[in-house]
């Protein structure tokens, strides 16, 4: 009797120390991609606590392209009608059977109710819960993965929920997500590895070549200097805004990324003197400042890039500023998202700590409130000149990220996103599959924001030239989502152009189904910027500047579409894009390549707005 009972004790041991596949969970998520230079070093410890977030189906989110497009089309009865954010919640909250339903399954495992906490929003379900009981619930094993610079993460490999739960849960975290790189980050700023810091495979480049007499150029030089005026000169720009006030611009950075207001006053004194001692308007998002300590073109170049091209292009209108993340945890997407949408925010730091900044942020000099929740209404244009490899997330996570813009246009709001500077390859050059495989660019393969790609003047050419793909310092991101399939919109252009123009690489290079997400949406010059950065003129090169550009051409349409009464542009951006790609509103752009993992391909379209009659 008393063997019987040790053995029956040691059975239940292992059952707490190692979970067992249940009968009834079928997997709900697998990590996307394997990480490179992580190592799995041991278990996480069993009594650690994980902030447990479950993220339930959102409703009619199925809906979201053609309410888009509904909305986009001039002969629809509700053109134009853009939603308000409470039309927004409601409409796509999660049902109460799935509330319902989560809460029971939390409770039949043994979570008791009191803690058990829905988020405001609904669309979340928040508990604290050890590692032990996570992997008992999931099915799943957490590992502590160790970096060479020392840095660790803790993640699981898969998890698995109930079979009748899937139609409930949309993803749940931390579970899969995993930081692929980290960035060259200075120990000063006990960073870990999120956007903003400097990174040569994010932001902006430059060849380190000076610039002087900058306000001595002329448009004769466009080919090898682009200054605001040869913009002006090569996309048609000539309005000055009526109605400023009513207008909305932002960009988003991410600290420790910050502009020196030298550096601007310095860009205003030669190319829009009215503008010195202007700047742009702050939005503090989760403790965003604009740091001064560090000083290097890896922390100045993209918000001194950003912001003096897009202030000087749409001067007077008020561009703000939406600041994301302390010096201390940084920050990543959902966080400026959470800014601009309540109902997409979680509560009590629920975004993904391994991917998102979490706040509050308790660490010494870290942003220890809670998280900015919908602090400022979404501006008309935002501009994002970051991205990341489609890859490095589970596709989950990245289509409920996706439909988030989906309703920000829904809200009247254009969020552009640069398509990245490595051509079909992931940032660094990064090849999928051994190195051979196109690596798309996250959010950029979203079909509810407008991809920017890159062209270049030619050497010897001048602002009335066709331009080609940019292959001047970088190569213009473009190619198929792995992730998102292809939208109404794209329809037409895509099919025609793999109709006519079949690339010659096969299944195992790139997605040739046919049937996916194409981008970029458009282009616009990213070579040869004369940018102003920590005190001296630099050529600077990306999408990092097409993007911003296209926001400000999108801002200035805006303009005159209120200034005579009209809706903004909104998200139905890419409905416009490819029902007037054939008119006179674009160039074609049919020189250059975007190459990488031993490929060139061809996908660009170029901005030529006529923005004097909208």
């Amino acid at each position: 009797m008393r063997l019987l009972l040790l053995h029956v004790l040691a059975i239940c041991a292992f059952a707490v120390g190692a979970p067992s596949r249940r009968s009834n969970l079928v997997l709900h998520e697998r990590r996307a991609v394997e990480p490179i230079a992580w190592v799995k070093t041991r278990r996480l410890e069993a009594h650690k606590v994980l902030p447990l977030r479950i993220g339930l189906k959102q409703k009619n989110t199925h809906e979201l392209e053609k309410l888009l497009m509904s909305i986009a089309h001039p002969e629809s009865p509700t053109y134009g009608q853009y939603w308000s954010p409470e039309q927004i919640a409601d409409y796509f909250a999660p049902s109460e059977a799935s509330i319902s339903s989560a809460k029971s399954w939390l409770s039949d495992t043994g979570f008791h109710p009191d803690r058990i906490r829905v988020s405001p929003s609904k669309g979340w379900i928040d508990v604290n819960a050890t590692v032990a009981e996570v992997e008992h619930l999931l099915d799943a094993e957490y590992y502590v993965y160790t970096h060479p610079s020392g840095h660790e993460q803790t993640s699981c490999e898969s998890y698995s929920v109930p079979e009748y739960m899937r139609e409930h849960v949309e993803l749940i975290k931390p579970t899969v997500h995993f930081v692929h790189r980290l960035p060259d980050v200075p120990s000063s700023l006990h960073k870990r590895g999120k956007l903003g810091a400097p990174d040569p495979n994010q932001g902006p480049k430059t060849t380190g070549t000076k610039v002087t007499n900058a306000n001595s150029l002329s448009l004769a030089n466009c080919d090898k200097f682009i200054t605001p005026d040869c913009l002006r000169a090569l996309y048609n720009i000539d309005y000055k805004p009526r109605c400023p006030n009513q207008n909305s611009f932002g960009i988003v950075e991410f600290t420790p990324q910050a502009y020196l207001a030298s550096d601007l006053d310095m860009f205003f004194t030669d190319f829009s003197n009215s503008q010195v001692g202007k700047r742009p308007v702050l939005v503090s998002i989760d403790g965003g400042v604009v740091q001064t300590t560090d000083q290097s073109f890896g922390f100045n170049g993209e918000s001194d890039l950003d912001l003096e091209y897009a202030m000087t292009l749409v001067n007077p209108t008020p561009v703000h500023l939406l600041q994301t993340g302390d010096l201390v945890e940084g920050a990543a997407f959902n966080n400026w998202l959470d800014a601009v949408d309540r109902s997409y925010c979680t509560f009590e730091g629920g975004d993904d700590p391994n991917v998102d900044g979490i706040y509050p942020d308790t660490r010494p000099g870290g942003f220890n409130q809670p998280e900015s929740c919908g602090i400022i209404a979404p501006p008309k244009v935002v501009s994002i000149s970051y991205g990341q490899d489609e890859a490095s997330l589970t596709a989950a996570y990245a289509e409920r990220q996706c439909k988030e813009y989906g309703k920000l246009g829904m809200m009247g709001t254009t969020v552009l996103y640069s398509s990245g500077d490595f051509g079909v390859a992931g940032n660094g050059g990064v090849c999928l599959d051994g190195g051979v495989k196109f690596n798309p660019d996250f959010p950029a393969t979203c079909p509810f924001v407008t991809a920017v790609g890159a062209t270049q003047i030619n050497p010897g050419s001048t602002v009335k030239d066709p331009e080609s793909a940019c292959e001047q310092v970088i190569f213009s991101g473009g190619g198929f989502s792995n992730v998102f399939p292809m939208p109404d919109y794209q329809q037409h252009a895509v099919c025609d152009y793999l109709k006519d123009y079949p690339p010659p690489y096969t299944s195992q290079q790139f997605n040739n189904s046919g049937k996916v997400r194409a981008y970029p949406d458009l282009s616009a010059n990213g070579a040869n910027y004369v940018t102003a950065v920590d005190g001296g003129f630099t050529l600077v090169y990306g999408t990092s500047a097409s993007a911003p550009v296209v926001g400000s051409i999108i801002t200035l349409i805006n303009d005159a579409r209120l200034a005579k009464g009209k809706c903004s542009v909104g998200a139905p951006l890419p409905y416009f894009i490819y029902h007037l790609a054939s008119s006179s509103a674009f160039n074609d752009i049919t020189t250059g390549n975007n190459p990488g993992c031993g490929a060139s391909v061809i996908y660009h379209l170029c901005p030529n707005f006529l923005i004097t009659a909208p």
